[in-house]
């Protein structure tokens, strides 16, 4: 059974940083593009960050500049370095992968809280 583990929330004051961080595990044979996603309070989930197995990037507009998605292949695990956070970035962060078991299939993290304070 393949699992997303996220690691890395709290709290924080505003202008404050945070690194999260999502291993994947189980049997994987190819992890492709790996994601991660932040549902805020009343709020739809929304992409935040995206990363593919080649390391190309694409950021939601409102977290350019100051979060970073980067990724390590050997370890399955991705991160998201999030740098001057506000408060609207409280949420609980989801991890996400596009990915190949036995089948393609999409796997979820349980998410994560982060609070920023102001």
């Amino acid at each position: 059974q393949v699992q997303l583990v996220e690691s890395g929330g709290g709290s924080v004051q505003a202008g404050g940083s945070l690194r999260l961080s999502c291993a994947a595990s189980g049997t994987i044979f190819k992890i492709y593009t790996m994601a991660w996603y932040r549902q805020g309070p009343g709020k739809q989930r929304e992409l935040v960050a995206a990363i593919t197995s080649g390391g190309a990037t694409d950021y939601a507009t409102d977290v350019k500049g100051r979060f970073t998605i980067s990724r390590d292949n050997p370890k399955n695990t991705v991160y998201l370095q999030m740098n001057s956070l506000k408060p609207e970035d409280t949420a609980v962060y989801y991890c996400n992968a596009d990915l190949t078991t036995y089948i393609r299939r999409e796997v979820w993290g349980q998410g994560t809280l982060v609070s920023v304070s102001s």
